[in-house]
């Protein structure tokens, strides 16, 4: 499995179509995913862009609101995190292989029909016969450095809502098998209020091989951190480097504290996407993630909305590598 900053061929976007979904938000969600969907596409300079809607009518109007060069395509699914339900695809070149994995609702909490069966359709759209995993799990589950290096929390991989009858060696075996990945950083918990069970692309990414970024606190009220402490201290005892990046810190919605994370940014070939909800520190972030990645253009867009779903740009997003 390869870093997301390795080039591109094209990524998949999924496209807000059910209301019961989004409920009084499904126009603001969709202009979010609109912005970023055209802010990837970087007027042509970026990897070609596949947004996918649920049915005609989702088509339609995302058709009305992205840039042209933006490609639309209609495919029956349940929501929108096709980095979940959509197919890791390995290897480059003739080499590569798209590996479709299990999906349950993220442990059950919401199956929706379309979901289980997305990975295996949308590898077939770039004439690839899905490998058939046959355990569960879900791409924000972990990020790759590129050398064999993943990182994924217990919170997610060890829950018994996935896989029960699968311990942490077997788990790290078949991450071997599936995606050639040797080595693990086990992070604990992830974000507060994270329906994923914890999915680590909201709480720290590889930004460079063995180079992890990591929120700090924004004040004394930030409900993480506890957890970010404790994600640089596992990371430092396994000899990988860290670079602290903002936090948006405390972030409610109707009086619930709610997973805001700038850690969701989605890196493409020609721009990278960065996640803001009008938090003292979205300026910062975005400078942040321009200091790492210096041939990018890095883009601070609002994810309010698309948040009231569970997640944000890298959530919605999977890309296949050159």
């Amino acid at each position: 499995m390869l870093p997301e900053w390795a080039p591109h061929a094209r990524v998949w976007i999924g496209f807000p179509s059910h209301e019961v979904e989004w409920p009084g938000v499904l126009d603001d969600a969709r202009a979010e995913v609109a912005a970023f969907a055209n802010a990837v596409h970087a007027d042509g300079k970026g990897e070609a862009v596949h947004l996918i809607a649920a049915d005609a009518a989702s088509a339609e109007a995302a058709r009305a609101l992205v840039v042209p060069g933006v490609i639309v395509e209609e495919h029956r699914f349940g929501d929108i995190w096709l980095r979940d339900t959509g197919p890791i695809i390995v290897g480059t070149g003739a080499g590569r292989q798209a590996r479709d994995f299990g999906f349950n609702g993220w442990g059950g909490k919401y199956e929706m029909p379309g979901d289980e069966d997305i990975g295996a359709r949308l590898a077939a759209t770039i004439g690839m016969a899905a490998d058939r995993c046959h355990w569960v799990f879900e791409g924000g589950a972990i990020d790759v450095d590129g050398t064999g290096l993943a990182v994924t929390t217990e919170q997610c991989l060890l829950n018994p809502n996935r896989n029960p009858e699968m311990d942490r060696a077997t788990i790290e075996t078949r991450l071997a098998m599936d995606l050639g990945l040797d080595r693990m950083l086990w992070l604990g918990d992830g974000l507060l209020n994270d329906h994923t069970d914890g999915h680590v692309d909201n709480l720290a990414r590889f930004v460079g091989p063995n180079r992890l970024a990591v929120p700090e606190p924004a004040g004394d009220d930030d409900p993480n951190a506890a957890i970010y402490a404790d994600v640089r201290a596992r990371a430092a005892a396994m000899g990988i480097d860290t670079v602290a990046l903002p936090s948006p810190g405390l972030v409610r919605r109707d009086g619930e504290i709610v997973p805001a994370s700038y850690m969701n940014f989605y890196i493409g070939n020609a721009a990278i996407v960065v996640p803001i909800y009008g938090a003292p520190n979205d300026d910062k972030a975005v400078a942040a993630i321009q200091s790492l990645f210096p041939d990018r253009r890095v883009v601070g867009l609002r994810a309010d909305h698309i948040l009231v779903g569970g997640g944000s740009f890298h959530c919605i997003s999977q890309q296949v590598p050159e």
